[in-house]
């Protein structure tokens, strides 16, 4: 009978992360953080490459990927919980991608769920790495910098195509039949809360601080977002949309809701569970990763976001040029976030296996020394070999300062000083060059992009006092994090989470429960520690002091 007391009286939550290929989802016990299942389905038609176009750099996801997601993950974690964990899921916290916005019509319905939408990319949410809006992102800057108020000056003072705003100037101009059937425009992060609801009113989505401060330019002092009159002043179709936008906005440790009857149907949950506000996956990933003040944390996966937070009375005035927004309560409440990020990381390292693996893919097939199973058997095994043997490899080559050196802007630069027009490079090629040493270059690029993001930090006045790794790199290649540490020339600790993310969602849903009075005490009960320290080699770092300066000089000329 104890027994049985004692589990009706667990309280269980749910964190979960939305990703680019897939949607990862936790359930764990509030009360000692102890992990009863964990649960990941991959986006069909994102995998299938539908609706996307690299060479374009467009890159869409449709809503069904994330509808069918979520009830998978959801279904699937309390059946591998047990039953009896069920009446006892108090709260659902949600982090996403972003900007990964989407149009919406009045009832807060994306487009492409609408049958004559549903084929329409431009209907369908602009993933973060969707880079279609650079010429928007360009009219934003020139026209900001000729306005009396500063509205760019929370995001670094220039604005990316990345973004909320460029994003919807490029979908409304690009395409007519999207322009008049938008109401509103709604981030990832925002919109699942709202469905999970059973929002039908567009007006009343709850919009989280965090996307709107660092991807909207939402701000405490414009009083909301900047005025109509100001994006009128670049489009007047930007009019309609901003007058259909809140001026309030609501950190992540607030209640969005509960879950709607629909939704507590099919995930089998009460209706009296908790839906927390919504924010992006690398804060979320910070909180997850017990981010302290003046640490960077670095999440690292297809692209890094560096996250920083600190007492707002410390920063006082100080704005950090170039990154990608410092917005109060957007990481943790209470204090002031700052992002900085790379455009890519981990996608070099995907981009490189995949040239490798051009010939395998294309050519084997058509062997005639082998049957097809076999070379399908081969070709797999291949692949999923490339970076581990890449890694090796090249952790043997000796360092010197004329090794082949590249520039990591294989998907422009994020920060610092975003700018999507640039692209990357490999120098000091020789014959000699093999692919070891210029996988080892890209690896080395990306530490040197990292570098450039501490180094501006540091000019602004903001310390940096450590370093921490959470992410799918992190736990997964010493190489790459021993690099790192090198370049750096300061310690890396490495959070032993497999899953950051959704556990910093899974924290702030145990805050809205009320488990805990605030994600810091969540954060300090349920954080699982760090399992390894990157110590740099200080004869190394010595000699990246040298290829550093190259590094900046090869992006000096590439930006001319």
């Amino acid at each position: 009978m104890k027994n049985n007391k004692m589990n009706t009286e667990e309280k269980y939550v749910i964190g979960v992360d939305f990703g680019t290929s897939s949607v990862r989802a936790l359930l764990i016990n509030a009360d000692n953080g102890e992990e009863k299942s964990v649960s990941e389905f991959f986006y069909p038609r994102w995998n299938q490459g539908l609706f996307c176009d690299p060479s374009r750099n467009q890159f869409r996801q449709h809503p069904l990927d994330y509808i069918e997601g979520i009830e998978f993950v959801i279904k699937d974690l309390i059946e591998k919980a047990g039953e009896n964990v069920r009446e006892n899921v108090k709260a659902i916290s949600i982090d996403t991608t972003g900007s990964t916005p989407v149009a919406v019509d009045e009832k807060g319905v994306p487009l492409a769920l609408n049958p004559e939408f549903k084929e329409n990319p431009n209907a369908m949410f602009f993933l973060w790495k969707d880079h279609t809006a650079v010429q928007e992102a360009e009219e934003i800057n020139n026209y900001a910098s000729e306005f009396e108020t500063n509205y760019l000056k929370y995001v670094g003072g220039i604005y990316s195509s990345e973004w909320f705003w460029a994003k919807l100037l490029y979908a409304l101009r690009k395409d007519a039949a999207v322009k008049k059937a938008c109401f509103s425009w709604v981030e990832h992060c925002d919109w699942m809360p709202f469905l999970l609801t059973g929002g039908k009113n567009a007006l009343a989505i709850k919009r989280g601080t965090c996307a709107a401060g660092h991807k909207g330019l939402w701000a405490e002092e414009f009083v909301g977002f900047p005025p109509e009159e100001f994006f009128s002043g670049l489009d007047t179709s930007l009019k309609n949309i901003r007058k259909n936008l809140p001026d309030k906005t609501y950190s992540a440790d607030k209640v969005a809701g509960t879950l709607s009857a629909e939704w507590a149907n099919k995930f089998g949950l009460s209706t009296n569970v908790l839906i927390g506000v919504g924010a992006l996956d690398a804060h979320m990933g910070a909180v997850g990763g017990q981010i302290e003040p003046y640490f960077l944390s670095k999440v690292m996966g297809t692209s890094t976001c560096d996250m920083m937070v600190a007492p707002g009375e410390e920063m006082k005035e100080t704005l950090v040029r170039g990154i990608c927004g410092q917005v109060q309560s957007s990481v943790v409440p209470g204090m002031q976030g700052m992002e900085a990020g790379q455009s890519a990381f981990g996608d070099i390292y995907a981009w490189f296996r995949e040239l490798l693996f051009w010939p395998v893919k294309n050519m084997l097939s058509e062997s005639e020394l082998i049957n097809k199973e076999t070379a399908e058997k081969l070709q797999q095994e291949i692949k999923n070999n490339i970076l581990k043997k890449l890694n090796s490899e090249a952790s043997k080559i000796p360092l010197s300062k004329d090794l082949e050196l590249a520039v990591d802007w294989l998907n422009g630069r994020r920060t610092p000083d975003a700018n999507q027009l640039l692209k990357g490079a490999i120098t000091n090629l020789s014959l000699g060059s093999d692919a070891p040493k210029i996988y080892r270059s890209f690896v080395e690029a990306t530490c040197f992009g990292s570098r450039k993001i501490v180094e501006r930090f540091k000019e602004e006045g903001i310390p940096v006092k450590g370093i921490i790794g959470v992410g799918g790199v992190a736990k997964k290649s010493p190489f790459i994090m021993q690099m790192m540490a090198d370049v750096l020339g300061m310690p890396i600790k490495v959070h032993k989470s497999e899953q950051t993310c959704a556990s910093g969602a899974a924290m702030f849903a145990a805050t809205i429960a009320g488990i805990y009075p605030n994600v810091e005490v969540a954060m300090h009960k349920l954080g699982q520690g760090f399992e390894e320290e990157y110590q740099p080699d200080l004869d190394k770092h010595e000699i990246y002091i040298l290829r550093y300066e190259e590094y900046k000089s090869v992006c000096g000329f590439l930006e001319k």
